[in-house]
């Protein structure tokens, strides 16, 4: 499953699905959790199942449900995973212990096949259980939040006056991507909430392919055009990729090779295969 881009939908709102499934993200999460108050879970659950059994699903279809620890979440779980969601969004997650328990609860209801994809970051515990997450079942993906984790802990802002992290909120977000790589799982960049500010958009998902993340959330969908060219490869990126393997499977023996005047060695060719899968290609 490709996942450059996932696009966050509240579940309350289903005449915004077409246009979010229009809108050339990877994924929709439909959302049960912060976007829909209390007063309008049921109809959010009503929707989704809705959406759910359509026929033919334009883009995989990930829910996210209240925390496992949340009064909400058995009712969640009850109402959709009979409906074969692609994924289940777990916020709050602590670690694999939550994705075991989460696993359990699925296949209790009937769901063997619905994915996992964890919010890695959002209480203090789950700072420390971040790297616990690697061979726990359906586990796609790994990604983390900045706005639950200052609120956990009483902090004034994740943010400096400029909009960039602050040294606590960088280290879960650095945690977040060594620990999805660990897993061997799609590592995914938090939302952008500046909706208007193209260019910052721009700029912070650049950052986040550069820095090893594999994909990102968006909020609106005008967003996702962006996201989806930073984290695709240009022609030239793949044509470097492609000569660098080429020139590999052509001395299979050798440890380190030449190519336009630059030493390219086991890394290179790591990196190489790793953008052609990035491309889908």
């Amino acid at each position: 499953m490709r996942l450059r881009s996932l696009l966050f939908v509240p579940g309350d709102r289903p005449e915004r699905f077409g246009k979010a499934a229009a809108s050339g993200a990877d994924a929709l999460i439909l959302d049960l959790e912060d976007s829909v108050s209390a007063a309008n879970k049921t109809k959010a659950r009503e929707a989704i199942a809705a959406y759910l059994d359509q026929p033919d699903r334009p883009v995989p279809l990930f829910v996210r449900i209240n925390p496992l620890d949340s009064a909400f979440t058995a009712d969640d779980l009850a109402a959709v995973a009979g409906h074969k969601p692609d994924g289940i969004m777990l916020p709050k997650a602590e670690g694999g212990a939550s994705v075991v328990e989460l696993d359990k609860r699925l296949t209790a209801l009937g769901n063997s096949n619905a994915l996992i994809f964890p919010l890695a970051t959002e209480t203090a515990a789950a700072i420390f259980a971040i790297g616990t997450f690697g061979g726990t079942p359906r586990l796609c993906a790994l990604s983390w939040g900045a706005e639950d984790l200052p609120a956990a802990i009483g902090a004034a802002t994740a943010r400096e006056a400029d909009g960039s992290f602050t040294p606590p909120y960088e280290l879960a977000r650095s945690l977040t991507l060594f620990g999805a790589h660990a897993a061997s799982v799609s590592a995914i960049e938090t939302v952008f909430p500046d909706i208007k500010n193209t260019d910052g958009l721009a700029a912070y998902a650049a950052r986040g392919r550069r820095d090893g993340f594999t994909g990102m959330m968006a909020i609106h969908p005008a967003q996702i055009p962006i996201i989806n060219t930073a984290f695709t490869p240009t022609e030239d990126e793949l044509a470097h990729a492609r000569k660098i393997i080429a020139a590999f499977a052509a001395a299979p023996e050798a440890g380190v090779l030449q190519i336009d005047g630059k030493m390219v060695d086991a890394p290179h060719l790591k990196q190489a295969r790793r953008i052609l899968a990035l491309a889908g290609a």
